[in-house]
């Protein structure tokens, strides 16, 4: 399977000191809104994502707690890495909608972990990909839920 630019870039960074925050940095420049969180990636490899946030003023809702579109954007950020190291080279995704429930309110900085049961097989049709998000508190107490799904087509040549 052909890797993305963006997994190729974890795997030349994760590895190095201070790589996981560079990587996380250049993913920041390239969608300035997800600094919006000041994340950073943990642990990314296909099927599988690990994104924390900490709780700072910038995400602060009128009782400071982590906002709940704040820890929506979170999720989006573990799908979307996810699927980068997920989805080969050969094909492309873009999300499609995402359902959410908040199920506890967030005190602290923020874990989302995306996580697929299984890989998908990439073919020559497109289809949708359900994407389970959960994000847990420091505790590891989950305070939102979700899946965002995606839609998956081959490139066109």
């Amino acid at each position: 399977m052909s890797e993305t630019p963006t997994f190729a870039l974890w795997h030349k960074l994760a590895g190095k000191p201070g790589g996981k925050q560079l990587f996380s940095a250049a993913m920041c420049v390239r969608v300035p809104y997800f600094r919006t969180v000041l994340p950073s990636v943990r642990e990314l490899r296909p099927g599988h994502c690990e994104v924390t946030a900490p709780k700072w003023w910038g995400v602060y809702n009128h009782i400071k707690t982590f906002h709940a579109i704040a820890a929506c954007n979170l999720a989006e950020i573990a799908m979307g890495m996810l699927a980068e190291a997920t989805v080969p080279a050969t094909h492309r995704w873009l999300p499609k909608g995402m359902t959410v429930q908040y199920v506890a309110k967030a005190e602290t900085g923020l874990r989302a972990v995306a996580a697929l049961p299984e890989l998908p097989e990439f073919g020559d049709e497109g289809f949708e990909l359900p994407v389970p998000v959960t994000i847990s508190d420091t505790s590891g107490k989950p305070v939102v839920t979700g899946t965002i799904t995606i839609w998956v087509t081959p490139k066109k040549r």
